[in-house]
């Protein structure tokens, strides 16, 4: 789940790290108002789930409340790459001495967080890792063990800042590292973290992303402190036509999976695959050897055969497929008959003949010697286990690109 940033900026200043008193506003009045509370220039935010706020016009400075309010009038109507904003955040404008960068970030590949910290805050932390990499340091901490101060500290002084700022910007890393573990975050981040003129450091900024999984586990933090409702899940993502048609078919029947996904993909070969990675594999199998497939999919656990047949003919249906390819892993308990039923009905429902639309078909399994009778009555061409999953992709490539 991601934060707007006053969420964010909420979070960060009970874990113990400065902000400013900010505000957050719906209308243009509510903006005047904490305006007229903060008694000098203000920055006025769009608090929208996307980047590019900047450019877009979604940020700006006002000297007075009724500048402020004109300017919340004009932001909260501003859409931002397909965002409208839940509202803005009204800052009060400070004095900045130095921009600094700090976050904790997953590392899927070491399975661990990692502090980063760079004396070139304000702008993307991955720009400056390109163009001044001796201006980012990196530090990994425990999944378990408690989070010193002094780990923090190696992780900043790494980029040179030394003195009064590293004390002060040392256990706002260090706080900020143990929000990420005990709120379940995947991303927190400030950015900028301002050192002001008369010394001090605050969060201008903040971002926080927390792990899906772990939404049932803090509901104290975002039911209770943030006051956000059950149904807010914050997913910005749009399923297609197939994606949706296919969760349908899934949900109308108890028995097995099927699953469906065809965003970034737009190839001739469509896919009716499963069974323990089986479709991972597959994927890639497929398109390392120069075919383009057209979605990924699942299918599994001995679904009915109108939920293959209703896999089938999405997939089948979807602009620009020319075959299929229904292949599983080495051995799955699925029903291969079931699954040869549901896709040669795919088939003669659409019209199209068995034996022209499937490219391949490899699933091992139960019901197998069955499953390959109905194949043969209708000449399509099938392999066992003995084809490794790679040639069998490479048999459906070459047969949609027309090779012998």
């Amino acid at each position: 789940m991601r934060f707007f940033e006053y969420e964010a900026r909420a979070i960060v200043g009970k874990a113990g790290v400065p902000t400013t008193n900010y505000g957050f506003a719906t209308t243009a009045e509510q903006a005047r108002k904490i305006a007229e509370d903060i008694g000098g220039p203000t920055v006025i935010k769009s608090q929208v789930l996307t980047g590019g706020r900047m450019k877009a016009g979604g940020v700006k400075f006002a000297d007075t409340p009724d500048e402020a309010a004109a300017h919340a009038a004009e932001i909260l109507e501003l859409e931002i790459n397909g965002h409208m904003p839940r509202g803005v955040l009204v800052d009060p404008k400070v004095e900045v001495k130095q921009e600094y960068y700090a976050g904790v970030v997953w590392d899927g590949t070491r399975k661990q967080p990692v502090m980063l910290f760079s004396d070139m805050g304000g702008i993307d932390i991955e720009q400056v890792a390109e163009e001044h990499p001796d201006h980012v340091g990196r530090g990994h901490i425990s999944n378990l063990l408690p989070v010193g101060d002094y780990e923090a500290k190696q992780v900043i002084a790494a980029t040179g800042v030394t003195g009064s700022q590293l004390n002060r910007a040392t256990p706002i890393l260090a706080k900020l590292a143990r929000l990420f573990r005990d709120n379940d975050m995947i991303l927190a981040e400030i950015n900028p973290l301002a050192e002001l003129t008369d010394g001090s450091f605050v969060a201008l900024d903040a971002h926080m992303e927390m792990e899906e999984e772990a939404v049932g586990r803090q509901k104290k933090v975002l039911r209770k402190e943030l006051g956000i409702a059950e149904d807010d899940t914050r997913d910005t993502y749009v399923p297609s036509e197939f994606e949706k048609n296919v969760k349908a078919i899934d949900a109308a029947d108890h028995r097995g999976v099927i699953q469906g996904k065809d965003h970034g993909f737009d190839g001739n070969l469509g896919l009716v695959i499963g069974a323990g990675s089986g479709s991972l594999t597959l994927t890639d199998a497929v398109r390392n050897q120069g075919g383009k497939p057209a979605n990924y999919s699942e299918i599994g656990g001995n679904p009915s055969v109108a939920k293959a047949c209703g896999l089938a003919k999405e997939v089948l249906k979807k602009d620009g497929v020319e075959k299929i390819a229904v292949m599983m892993s080495i051995v799955s308990n699925t029903r291969v008959d079931i699954v040869a039923r549901g896709v040669i009905k795919a088939c003669l429902e659409l019209g199209k003949d068995p034996a022209d639309t499937i490219a391949i078909f490899r699933i091992p399994g139960a019901w197998e010697d069955e499953g390959n009778k109905i194949l043969d009555y209708y000449g399509v061409e099938y392999c066992d286990r003995t084809v490794s999953l790679w040639d069998a992709a490479g048999r459906a490539v070459a047969k949609i690109q027309g090779a012998s």
